[in-house]
This record gives structure tokens, sequence and C-alpha cells, in this order.
């Protein structure tokens, strides 16, 4: 059995995918990914041009990230193990959603009380700010992007930011943030000098 439950979220742009496995007692089986599907649900002038996954211990903060026009990505992103929890940021300036987030925790496949294997993943749309915090060791993280990483358009806006609020889970210990991440401006500042 195989199906897809779409969840749209308060936020233009951020959906919540959640993928029913073909799976029994040896594991299972997905198809993770179909162009033909995924336009669909996310829009056919959304094209996936990189992959990326990337490992952290628990505690680990990246984001929250984006890439200025012409190239913004947009990113459809899963758990491949442990789990995270996962962020979208509303950072349009023009958005009724301005500064808002949604947040969803995200594992490794698993299964339900019914014992059906499911997964989910997270599409955000290009525009918005991303991060997570991994919430187990060893979690590997996967994302296909729509655009390739281009270092000079490379932006971001400070996990903490008071006036976006997100409400980080606790991981009983320090959260972990590179020195490039706690440097980000908060999303005032990221406007104040545009």
């Amino acid at each position: 059995m195989f199906y897809m439950n779409i969840e749209d979220t308060h936020i233009s742009g951020v959906k919540i995918i959640t993928l029913t496995l073909h799976g029994d007692d040896r594991g299972f089986f997905v198809e993770n990914y179909a162009q033909t599907r995924y336009e669909e649900i996310i829009g056919k002038e959304h094209k996936f041009v990189q992959d990326n996954v990337s490992r952290s211990q628990k505690g680990v903060l990246r984001g929250l990230h984006f890439q200025d026009a012409p190239f913004a990505q947009g990113k459809l992103v899963s758990v491949l193990s442990g789990s995270v929890y996962d962020v979208a940021v509303d950072i349009r300036k023009n958005s009724p959603t301005f500064g808002q987030y949604v947040g969803i925790e995200l594992r490794a496949p698993e299964r339900n009380d019914i014992g059906e294997w499911y997964w989910q993943q997270f599409w955000i749309a290009p525009g918005l700010a991303h991060g997570f915090l991994t919430l187990e060791e060893d979690t590997l993280f996967a994302y296909k992007c729509t655009n390739l990483y281009a270092p000079d358009y490379d932006g971001g806006v400070k996990w903490d930011d008071p006036d976006v609020g997100v409400d980080w889970p606790s991981v009983n210990g320090e959260i972990i943030v590179s020195e490039k991440d706690q440097k980000l401006p908060y999303l005032k500042d990221l406007y104040a000098c545009a």
C-alpha cells in the first residue's frame, strides 16, 4: 500500500508530505521522489538540481539559511536516520505571514500505531529561510534543492531572533551553532539595510 497525504500550513509555500511506505516485518520500500507527482504538489516551476546530505551530532543547529534571488532555493527535506526539529520562516517582505514560522519534528521512516511504515517530508518554497536542530546522535538529514549553492547569494536570519520566536525543543544540553550562524542578523536588521 502507498499513499501520500499533503498538508498545507498557514504559510504559503510550506507543506508537510506524509508517505505511507510498502513495508512488512523485513523493512520497507519507498519511492521518495517522482518528478510528475511532485510537480502536482509543489508546481511545475520547481525543478530539483542539487541533493545534499548532512550528518550531525545531537544538539547541532543549522540555520536559519536562505539564498537571495536569482539563486533562491526551494527545499524538499527529510530525515534518513535520527530526528530533527525543522523550521521554515517566512522572510518575504510583502507576505501576510512575514516573520512567522512553521516547525515540525521530522524522523527517519518509522511505524505508526497500526504497524504501517510512514515517512514525512517538508517542502519549503524559495523565499523562505530554513533551519533545523538535531534531536538524536548521528542524524542524517537530506534535502533536494531547486537551485545550486551560490555563496555570493547566501544569507540567513539568527536562529534565536526574538521577533521570529522559534520555540526550539530542549536537547538536554547545549545547542551547538557554528560561528557563521551565530553572526547572522536579526530579521529586522536584514531589511533595515536593504
